[in-house]
């Protein structure tokens, strides 16, 4: 039988980015939040001996126990959906910090076109540009509206930067530190992409470049360039990450309760008001029921869309009848590029994980579509991440794969090769979608959520145009061999590609194209809201950390608002 607890003002699903900017914000303006977080503790004295590629980047320790709760996947309704195994395409947070534990740090705003991509994409290319399979809609805010949440994150982050991109929105100030480091390589992608007249600019980056405190009084180190970011935490506390940003500033408040190996398993609700939520203790099995005035889904794309199935809000997506928004509209990204092998050696194993340099002239709507059969782009960029031994072995195209010459090639071509990609935007179609599995069940009786997804037309030729364009860089900067990516067909779940996974819980105008309104808060149950990136209506060519932070602090006001008055935000 469960434990009632005592009554909080708000309760958090997950305490990683989203759950820990609700938290510290709310326990700001006085309100007590309980937040429950399914994994451990962690912080960065865990991370003193992270240089552990085969620990963290190969067995992925840091990430969600798969034997305990994973995700259903097949490329079309005929297929039998089947779990994920093993981590693969996606990499999974669990614990402290969730997924922004082990990002890289890349931290863009995405584009103005973005937030209005229908009534933009129809004005200029007409209302049949991508045909009636491909759910496209503008999101219920524009760039302007989100622009001072942006600035807020950026500052709470320490986020560097160089404020040089000529297609990006108008900021309110400048970034709060200098960019990383250039490199040799970057230089030489400076260089290349302003002879072929494109316009380059650092990455923004949340490894930042200096000593920072942030407006919550919390330091953040200077990076190290160790090349051990993504799927790390950072030893030096240097990666912007909840755990030593947003997390400690609600602690510090003394109305922030943060529970560990709490996983919750239901909504509770009374008619059109949630009454709290059912969590169980990993540890103990022991179930508790949490009641509050709010509850905030805080918890990934693919957890918040199932607590909702489950707990019976909202009306699931049907891809024959179109019917019902809770799990459409799910996006995911594409990754073209080219790789290039060259004579000169570079220091490839250091690094950071968003040191790099980029441009946007192909992202958006920043070059004409017109003869194209694909909306969007891609950021295109040159990253030096740190190029890891274990993972990192490449060898041009006709080399052995295995034997004396492989290994030849191998060590030679190990600091003489590097990628530049770019992360390709994906459009909502209607049979790209989340729904509950029908056959199996997490290791607490709950159905697993079920992803149906394919590549669509509009991601194949995206993906060989940028990649395309990619190739010409690579010649501009002198590769002597170039091998652009090779042209998609149908989506795998393995090997990896991204995270950055979009959609199923989408914030909208109106209750009938979405889950969400522009507050975040629920359309059918107002005291509800939920807030990841599934809140976006499509993916864009851009990491989505800097737009869900800002996207949390949107939310985090509303929060705060509703607790004072009640009622619809909007």
């Amino acid at each position: 039988m469960a434990t009632t607890l005592p009554s909080v003002d708000v309760v958090t699903v997950g305490v990683g980015w989203t759950g820990g900017i609700v938290a510290a914000e709310c326990s700001k303006a006085g309100l007590k939040v309980v937040g429950l977080e399914r994994g451990q503790k962690r912080g960065t004295e865990d991370f003193l001996s992270i240089h552990d590629e085969y620990r963290y980047a190969i067995r992925y320790d840091l990430m969600q126990n798969l034997s305990k709760e994973t995700v259903t996947f097949r490329n079309n309704r005929k297929m039998q959906a089947l779990p994920m195994r093993q981590l693969g395409s996606f990499l999974l947070g669990e614990g402290l910090g969730g997924s922004g534990t082990h990002w890289n740090g890349m931290t863009f705003r995405f584009l103005p076109y973005d937030f209005q991509i229908k009534t933009m994409t129809d004005e200029r290319y007409g209302a049949n540009k991508l045909g009636p399979d491909y759910l496209l809609q503008d999101w219920a805010l524009n760039y302007d509206q989100l622009e001072p949440y942006f600035d807020k994150f950026e500052k709470t982050l320490g986020i560097s930067g160089d404020d040089k991109n000529p297609f990006a929105g108008k900021r309110s100030s400048a970034y709060p530190t200098p960019p990383m480091k250039m490199t040799p390589m970057l230089q030489q992608f400076e260089k290349a992409t302003k002879n072929l007249k494109l316009s380059p600019y650092m990455v923004p980056s949340a490894n930042i470049s200096e000593v920072y405190k942030n407006p919550d009084g919390e330091t953040i180190n200077a990076c190290q360039y160790c090349g051990f970011c993504e799927r790390f935490g950072c030893e030096y506390g240097a990666k912007s990450s909840a755990e030593i940003t947003v997390v400690p500033t609600a602690l510090k408040t003394g109305n922030f309760d943060l529970r560990f190996n709490s996983n919750v398993v239901e909504i509770l609700k009374q008619g059109n008001k949630a009454t709290g939520v059912r969590y169980i203790d990993t540890v103990s099995g022991e179930e508790f029921i949490q009641p509050a005035n709010i509850v905030v889904l805080t918890s990934y794309v693919f957890n918040n869309a199932k607590l909702l199935m489950v707990s019976n809000i909202g009306q699931p997506y049907d891809p024959t009848t179109g019917k019902g928004t809770l799990g459409r509209n799910y996006c995911y990204q594409i990754l073209p590029g080219a790789s290039g092998f060259f004579d000169e050696q570079y220091n490839t194993f250091m690094g950071a994980g968003s040191l790099g340099m980029s441009i946007d002239d192909f992202n958006g709507d920043n070059f004409d579509h017109s003869e194209l059969d694909f909306i969007h782009g891609g950021n295109i960029a040159l990253t030096q991440t740190g190029a890891r031994p274990i993972s990192s072995n490449p060898t041009p195209p006709d080399t052995p794969t295995w034997g004396p010459e492989f290994k030849k090639q191998s060590i030679h071509y190990y600091t003489r090769s590097f990628g530049i990609g770019a992360q390709g935007a994906s459009m909502p179609h209607k049979e790209n979608y989340l729904s509950l599995d029908s056959n199996y069940k997490d290791a607490y009786g709950l159905p697993l959520i079920q992803l149906t997804y394919n590549f669509t037309d509009q991601d194949r030729a995206l993906h060989k145009f940028i990649s395309a364009r990619a190739a010409d860089i690579m010649k501009e900067m002198g590769a002597k061999t170039i091998v652009p990516n090779a042209e998609i067909t149908d989506y795998n779940i393995v090997p990896y590609q991204t995270t950055h996974n979009t959609g199923g819980t989408v914030m909208s105008s109106t209750p009938d194209k979405g889950v969400v309104n522009n507050y975040l808060q629920h359309w059918d149950v107002e005291n509800l809201f939920a807030i990841s990136a599934g809140s976006f209506a499509h993916n864009s060519g851009y990491n989505p950390t800097g737009t869900l932070g800002a996207l949390a602090y949107r939310c985090a006001e509303g929060i705060v608002k509703y607790s004072k008055s009640g009622g619809s935000l909007v």
